[in-house]
């Protein structure tokens, strides 16, 4: 069985210590195959809390994947770096944390949602650009035929059960094209409440799985995380929280043929 553990929202300079050492110690324990973090790993895009991130993500010992969040790039007080360098720090800390991921059956596709600036007034919400897009479908085409596709976005595409939201512009539009494409699941954050909920887009059902947090930020959830369990072409997800009794969310994806197949 192929684990693995998808984290989101951890905000350095807002982090919870208790969560974030819970977190390690379940990473220490039973050692998943890789960590995917979809992104708001500072709280303010500073060089002492993306440093203090990078050191964290590092302790962990796994393999680590790292997606930008709207907390990871400046804020509007630095205009400067936000409008003409937003992501030269969180790209220094990932190209230190990220090593390629060789998971069997299982790509990982990346998906940016985040903008240094929107034609509206809130720029923390998701814009998926055409840009961004088409690389990730071109990853996706270049997938190597039966893997289960695993989007990962900071921005739910679409706004799901949370009562926070994202209304990330035009990600209705790629949630359709990523089905077309034959992603299984996209992972994101932001909202700081664990869901997973399936969504049909032209005969094919994708998967939208988000991840709680583990900062002082917490919302409806105490802080959590997402499992996802993959064995046989299929993967379940499991909601981790600190307090509670863990909740499942049961899915399931079947390949045939050498196609990706229709989640059941």
């Amino acid at each position: 069985m192929i684990k693995l553990f998808h984290v989101s929202d951890v905000h350095f300079g807002a982090e919870d210590p208790a969560a974030i050492a819970w977190f390690a110690r379940l990473v220490a324990a039973e050692r998943p195959d890789a960590v995917i973090m979809t992104g708001d790993l500072t709280m303010r895009a500073t060089r002492r809390e993306f440093q203090a991130g990078g050191d964290w993500l590092r302790s962990l010992g796994v393999p680590v994947t790292l997606e930008v969040g709207n907390h990871d790039i400046p804020y509007y007080w630095d205009p400067f770096r936000r409008l003409f360098a937003p992501y030269q720090r969180y790209a220094a800390i990932e190209e230190m944390i990220e090593e390629p991921l060789d998971i069997p059956g299982v790509t990982i596709v990346p998906l940016k949602t985040t903008a240094r600036a929107q034609w509206r007034w809130n720029w923390s919400k998701g814009r998926v650009s055409r840009g961004a897009l088409h690389k990730a479908l071109a990853m996706i085409a270049a997938a190597p035929a039966g893997n289960l596709i695993f989007v990962a976005a900071h921005h739910p595409l679409i706004d799901g059960p949370t009562t926070g939201t994202a209304r990330t512009r035009h990600g209705d539009a790629a949630l359709t094209e990523l089905a077309a494409a034959g992603a299984h699941a996209v992972l994101s954050g932001h909202v700081h409440d664990p869901f997973d909920v399936p969504v049909e887009r032209g005969g094919w059902t994708i998967r939208m799985i988000g991840a709680g947090t583990l900062s002082k930020r917490t919302r409806h959830s105490p802080p959590a995380f997402n499992e996802i369990r993959i064995e046989g072409g299929r993967f379940d997800t499991l909601a981790r929280t600190m307090d509670d009794a863990p909740k499942y969310s049961i899915s399931e994806t079947r390949g045939a043929g050498g196609k990706r197949g229709h989640t059941t």
